[in-house]
């Protein structure tokens, strides 16, 4: 999980390659979306929720003076397994509830 921060009037471009899979949210302030033409998308305010796979945003923007902050979640590049090498141990049963 990171932390993005956008100064007032500032806006950061976002990359597919870098943004797959990114949930964020706005913790701080308010974000706009900039459309895949150019175009203003929606602003957003704090605990908004927003995917950025699928949706041809190209930029994030801080409309405002104050700074904003959004959590962007991304998934695990690869999920590692670990197998325990030691045998696993039944309980006795007691005969309460499971």
């Amino acid at each position: 999980m990171r932390t993005l921060t956008l100064h007032g009037g500032a806006r950061v471009a976002v990359v597919a390659a870098e943004w797959n899979g990114a949930f964020g949210v706005v913790t701080r302030g308010r974000v706009q979306l900039e459309l895949r033409d150019g175009e203003p998308g929606p602003v957003l305010g704090r605990d908004a929720g927003f995917w950025l796979r699928g949706t041809g945003v190209r930029a994030l923007r801080n409309p405002g003076r104050r700074t904003a902050r959004v959590r962007i979640v991304t998934p695990r590049a690869k999920t590692v397994t670990c197998q325990s090498t030691h045998p696993v141990r039944r309980l006795p049963n007691d005969g309460g509830t499971t």
